[in-house]
């Protein structure tokens, strides 16, 4: 009797993930929000889980035809730019381009493709905020950063500020990927007060073992009062897990890059702040920099 009921529950839960996973791509847009809710808020060590109830959720129907709807049009966006070429750019033009402005900074809208994060998040007090800058010409991420240790018997360290694009989304909640195989640098114009910060990109590659990699480029702003223009060679990041340069065994997949962020964690309590103008990708194939900053020799005779 126990076997043909532990049978029964194994079937009826297998058959409530098949319909989970058929219905996803249409109920994924309305539940986004509230699965994320539910899976990726931070609960400090020894506290009680937030409760959460599926009544809070809408279940329009006309909000889902909307949804769907919305979702096809993207759809068929996507399928005539596939047939038109690479990025819905022509042939000639793709293997032509030389320059491509990926974000840029200069309405509301174009913050909200970014989110921000701190040590707060793990209990830390560091404070980090994202607005536009004088005249809407740029974003000023800004804040303070705070390395005292959360007192929970858990976390070593503490002290850092993030802002992260948002990951690209297809129709019907599929993963979409940048692909940036056509260039070879990171071009940045920005304005920094002097602080270090760790260009940060994320790849999702083909194979399993590499998924999340992430890659790392320290980029040490100048200060003062005039903008810079940062090239940052794609053969410049070093794969982060390790702390080397990439190898053949963990390239940086460009034409699978996920996302892209800005981290500071320099260990200096204090304010900060960061102006970025754009960011884009430049094709230098003429570029024959070995190494991004000075390099001095040790006399000998010292």
């Amino acid at each position: 009797m126990s076997l043909t009921v532990g049978l029964l529950n194994s079937a009826y839960l297998h058959g409530r993930c098949c319909r989970h996973k058929v219905l996803h791509p249409f109920l994924g847009p309305l539940l986004s929000e509230s699965l994320s809710k539910l899976y990726s808020s931070y609960r400090r060590p020894g506290s009680q889980p937030e409760k959460k109830t599926w009544q809070s959720t809408d279940f329009s129907l006309k909000k889902s035809f909307d949804v769907l709807k919305t979702q096809l049009s993207l759809l068929k966006k996507e399928t005539t730019d596939y047939l038109v070429g690479p990025g819905g750019l022509p042939f000639d033009q793709y293997l032509l381009e030389q320059t491509r402005v990926v974000w840029e900074f200069r309405s509301q809208e174009d913050l909200n493709k970014w989110v921000i994060s701190s040590d707060v998040e793990i209990g830390g007090k560091s404070e980090v905020y994202l607005k536009l800058g004088r005249n809407n010409q740029a974003a000023l991420l800004y804040g303070t950063l705070n390395t005292e240790v959360p007192r929970d018997g858990e976390t070593k360290y503490s002290g850092y500020c993030s802002m992260r694009a948002k990951p690209l989304m297809g129709s019907f909640a599929r993963k979409k990927y940048y692909d940036w195989s056509n260039f070879n640098m990171l071009y940045l114009r920005v304005r920094g007060d002097g602080r270090p910060w760790m260009v940060n990109i994320y790849t999702d590659p083909y194979f399993s073992h590499q998924k999340n990699d992430l890659y790392n480029y320290f980029m040490f702003t100048r200060g003062g009062p005039y903008w810079e223009e940062i090239k940052i060679p794609f053969s410049k990041f070093f794969f982060s897990s390790q702390g080397r340069v990439q190898d053949s065994q963990h390239p940086i997949w460009l034409d699978k890059i996920s996302t892209l962020g800005f981290t500071i964690g320099d260990k200096v309590d204090g304010p900060f702040q960061l102006e970025i103008d754009f960011i884009g990708l430049l094709n230098d194939r003429a570029h024959t920099e070995e190494f991004a900053y000075e390099m001095y020799e040790k006399s000998s005779q010292v």
